[in-house]
């Protein structure tokens, strides 16, 4: 499944309220830092993705969190966010890993060399066929969206970010989540987690009978309520700032990657952004399509309702209201934006 891309065009989960949350401290605390992050008429669009790397993380670690499966080599979290042009909204929608695409003809494994024939594929594998490059193209192609800048966070990098806010951040459910998996145990309420726990709850996929789509929500709440807490005052003075920003960044230089300099540079154009000015969803689902060989379940895309709402983002416009596309298929998967002010956590 492809949209036509514009003419002239092409755990994350930390990136979007970063984007935001690093801007909502007073307009002073930011230093003036050099940067090239562009302003697009249309708004800018950044791809934050959450690859399921292990590398960095202690065998302690790995025991304490439930962190010793075999690493997918793939992407679990994909956030597209949009600025828009007046730095007034961010709207961010959230790709299901498991979604299908279809990767393009004559394009090279980066495992092996080697050119693939175009063949159906799960959009989370593009990251393991093709690193970042190839993760950019395949959301451009399926979303018909250009994506500006890009920032790709792992396991050891999600945690360490988290704990630069001191005190945590506030998770919150209302029945019980215990998740053998991920080994997450939550009493119904509010608790606030370090970064080994938060990784355990943003992974948490098997506890609430929502499968993906519950993991998904999670992620989007765990963002607004960083946002909260660096709100708060965590991140208030500029040398911490700049190593929040410098940690969620990291060191990996990729294409069209996010640099500290410009997360510092979208802090000062959002510093003004109420959390009632941010909306959340994930792309229309229509339902699951029949099983392929050597790709397995896969998440059918509703097509009308997806292209309504990358052609909102295009044109720079709020995104579509629940009534405005078709019940999915897959209950929990019916398109329902929140604005962000909605989950934050009691």
């Amino acid at each position: 499944m492809k949209f036509p891309r514009p003419r002239g065009l092409r755990r994350a989960l930390l990136a979007s309220a970063a984007f935001t949350a690093l801007a909502a401290l007073a307009p002073g605390a930011l230093a003036v830092v050099p940067s090239d992050l562009p302003s697009p008429e249309q708004g800018l669009n950044l791809l934050v993705v959450g690859v399921d790397s292990r590398k960095g993380v202690t065998e302690q670690e790995k025991e304490r969190f439930r962190l010793g499966g075999q690493e997918c080599d793939c992407t679990d979290v994909i956030m597209l966010v949009h600025v828009s042009a007046a730095n007034d909204r961010v709207s961010v929608v959230s790709l299901p890993r498991d979604s299908l695409t279809t990767f393009p003809d004559q394009h090279r494994d980066r495992r092996t060399g080697k050119l693939h024939a175009a063949h159906p594929a799960k959009i989370n594998n593009a990251w393991a066929e093709g690193g970042p490059a190839f993760t950019v193209e395949t959301v451009e192609s399926i979303t018909g969206l250009p994506v500006h800048r890009y920032l790709e966070i792992d396991f050891r990098r999600f945690m360490d970010t988290v704990d630069r806010v001191d005190g945590g951040v506030p998770v919150c459910t209302v029945e019980p989540l215990k998740d053998s998996v991920t080994g997450i145990d939550l009493k119904p309420g509010t608790t606030r987690v370090a970064g080994g726990e938060a990784l355990q709850y943003v992974r948490s996929r098997r506890a609430d009978g929502q499968m993906d789509f519950g993991r998904i929500r999670k992620q989007q709440k765990f963002v607004v309520n960083t946002l909260e807490r660096l709100r708060e005052g965590v991140l208030d003075d500029p040398a911490a700032l700049e190593v929040f920003a410098a940690t969620l960044r990291g060191t990996a230089a990729v294409e069209r990657g996010v640099s500290t300099a410009e997360l510092l540079t979208l802090a000062t154009r959002l510093k003004d952004l109420p959390p009632d000015r941010t909306e959340f969803s994930t792309v229309p689902v229509r339902g699951f399509n029949p099983d392929i060989a050597g790709v397995g379940s896969t998440l059918a895309w509703d097509e009308e309702g997806a292209a309504e709402v990358f052609g909102r983002l295009r044109e720079d416009r709020p995104l579509p209201a629940a009534g405005a596309v078709a019940p999915s298929e897959i209950p929990v998967a019916t398109y329902r934006p929140a604005p962000g002010s909605s989950l934050i956590c009691p």
